[in-house]
């Protein structure tokens, strides 16, 4: 297993974690996703630390907590062995402040998961979304207070716009405050607007990068081809509602390329697509998702080789969009931005 650094610190996370959504299968929307038990969960916990992967990714509203519940009993006896990510901000019950990222609610947040995960600290705590509600120095100050605590040991934001990571990071200095040192956020093949502004500012900001749907939320598994029925999976069960938007020829043509390649190298479509994730720039964690053993094990694959060069220029030309202003304007200003060109 590959161990990169995370963002601005001296922390280490394996390129691959094991995301838990699939922990519980708790509402209509998590259903749909998985419905791991405890059994279940511990033995992908045991595939994973045999190849290295010691970093597992849940949240709060996952299965209205029972994602953290499944967690947490499946690490006992050996939570010294692995790191936990976790997140919140979102509703978790029915009060006016059950919601949020305000310190009333980032500390209950942080008490009722540390109590469903059977563990005394967080190693990644994330923001699940941006709170416009609550002064962003009353949010980074109570992460701070986290932290100070010993209750949480490095802060990330998730799904925030480029200037609202900003602001935070420029909050925090002004007022010495622990930094945001992660950003979790999507990206995959057939998504790539991230790369517009938030993987420079990541670059220039020293803001590593964990991914979540890195199979653009289901679609890259191989399951999805051209002229082909789904017949079953995630997708099939209607596990892509609410995710992100995505033409059909598109996809079918960024798949064509990656079944392409598939014969040729041997390896599974997800595998590829993974395996060119993991080498664009900022990465320091892709967050993979399994219903099964036998999905772990393949996404294990998806590391410890390299596509050649020739195979991620193809990757790269199929599945380029034209960005959004201000975007393609800079892009013609390449002199003064070749970071932006060069990436895109």
């Amino acid at each position: 297993m590959e161990y990169r650094q995370l963002g601005r610190s001296g922390f280490k996370v394996p390129v691959l974690s094991l995301g838990t959504g699939t922990f519980g299968g708790k509402g209509d929307m998590f259903k749909k996703w998985g419905t791991t038990d405890v059994a279940e969960a511990s033995r992908m916990i045991d595939i994973s630390l045999e190849h290295g992967l010691n970093l597992f990714d849940t949240a709060d509203v996952y299965s209205s907590g029972v994602s953290e519940e499944i967690l947490g009993e499946a690490l006992k006896g050996r939570r010294h062995k692995a790191l936990i990510s976790t997140k919140a901000t979102f509703t978790m019950g029915e009060g006016p402040n059950d919601v949020g990222s305000s310190r009333y609610h980032i500390i209950n947040a942080c008490e009722d998961s540390l109590r469903r995960l059977g563990t005394d600290h967080i190693d990644i705590y994330f923001m699940h979304g941006f709170d416009a509600l609550t002064p962003v120095e009353e949010t980074l100050s109570a992460l701070d207070n986290l932290i100070e605590s010993g209750k949480v040991r490095y802060i990330g934001c998730s799904n925030f716009s480029g200037w609202h990571v900003m602001k935070s990071l420029a909050t925090s200095e002004k007022f010495g405050l622990n930094r945001y040192v992660v950003y979790q956020g999507y990206y995959s093949l057939i998504g790539r607007e991230y790369e517009w502004e938030l993987m420079p500012l990541a670059a220039d900001q020293e803001l590593g990068l964990m991914v979540w749907s890195p199979l653009g939320w289901g679609r890259l598994t191989g399951k999805i081809r051209r002229g082909e029925a789904i017949k079953d999976g995630r997708i099939a069960q209607g596990g892509a509602s609410g995710g992100p938007p995505v033409d059909e020829n598109f996809l079918f043509d960024v798949v064509d390329v990656l079944d392409k390649i598939s014969k040729e190298t041997g390896r599974t479509i997800s595998q590829i697509a993974l395996n060119w994730l993991s080498r664009r720039p900022t990465i320091s964690n892709i967050v993979v998702g399994a219903r099964n053993e036998e999905q772990l094990i393949q996404n294990l694959g998806a590391i410890g080789w390299s596509l050649s060069p020739e195979h991620m220029a193809e990757l790269d030309a199929v599945s380029a969009r034209q960005p959004i202003y201000p975007y393609w304007h800079q892009m013609s200003f390449d002199g003064r931005n070749p970071k932006l060109v060069k990436w895109m």
